[in-house]
């Protein structure tokens, strides 16, 4: 890198892994309202890979890809944010294309939050588009304290959060996983039944599923209950079903940097792998089977 260019993933067309391509381009410049971070890491989600592969969808090609971002503040145009803060942010790339895979991000400082205190960056880079999600889901299903809820595909990046948020307000939480030797990491987490198939679980069992993976919840709903899905699959045909969109939040992401450092939520880094690598870890993400998230460092 030098003063004048900053190394960024970028896409000019939409496509496989060897769309991934490290450009130079000019360092961002800082408006009024925004904060100048260097990234120190950031991590892949689902919707990073759908960008990269969508065709006639998503940001205006070129664009630089990533959603996450944990990293140092260097320049600031706010008082809440000073040159040496470490922060996290989630920027929504596909509406806004300002995309985090840059080792200069520029972003308004409403977007952005002190990152936990007792974790390296690179942890820390887990926390944002996942706790997001997970955090506003739970607040869409609206459950009264001691539901029972279903989580499908129970150890993913976001439904991992989902679950521990879930214990946190008091609700009892069981999980459906894709793997037999995921039960041990569903258990851990402190889910109370983890099973591999639906056809394990009692009918009617459940006040509200939430599912990551794009799975029908077969009778395992109570009958009206709410269902909330996070993945691109259809809904089913359920009177509760329904999809959610992701808000950026900056004064959420302070509360779930406060429940990470007062050790009510666990991150977990599954890989990681250098910028330079960005083609190497799409293509380990894609292959599935993790247990906690891939990061990307700068």
């Amino acid at each position: 890198m030098s003063i004048d260019t900053i190394t960024a993933v970028r896409i000019t067309e939409h496509g496989g892994i060897d769309q991934l391509t490290l450009v130079d381009q000019p360092v961002p410049t800082t408006r009024p309202g925004e904060v100048l971070v260097r990234v120190v890491a950031s991590s892949i989600n689902p919707v990073d890979c759908k960008t990269r592969a969508w065709t006639g969808m998503g940001p205006e090609l070129p664009a630089t890809l990533g959603w996450d971002l944990a990293g140092i503040v260097v320049e600031s145009t706010v008082a809440e944010f000073a040159t040496g803060d470490r922060v996290i942010a989630a920027s929504a790339q596909v509406a806004t294309a300002r995309g985090t895979w840059a080792e200069l991000v520029a972003l308004p400082a409403r977007l952005l939050a002190a990152a936990p205190r007792s974790v390296s960056l690179a942890e820390a880079a887990t926390l944002p588009l996942a706790g997001l999600t997970a955090a506003q889901g739970l607040d869409h299903l609206g459950l009264p304290t001691g539901s029972r809820v279903l989580v499908i595909g129970a150890i993913g990046g976001v439904a991992r959060l989902f679950v521990q948020l879930a214990l946190l307000a008091g609700h009892e939480v069981d999980g459906v996983v894709s793997r037999a030797e995921h039960v041990a990491a569903g258990k851990e987490l402190g889910l109370g039944t983890v099973v591999t198939e639906l056809e394990e679980l009692g009918p009617r069992r459940y006040d509200a599923v939430f599912d990551s993976a794009g799975v029908h919840p077969g009778d395992t709903l109570v009958p009206g209950g709410p269902y909330l899905s996070i993945s691109d699959d259809p809904l089913p045909d359920l009177p509760g079903a329904r999809g959610m969109g992701i808000q950026e939040d900056g004064a959420g992401l302070a509360r779930l940097a406060d429940l990470v450092d007062a050790g009510s939520l666990r991150l977990r880094v599954a890989e990681r792998f250098a910028l330079r690598d960005i083609r190497a870890a799409h293509q380990r993400f894609e292959a599935g089977g993790l247990v906690g998230k891939v990061v990307i460092e700068f």
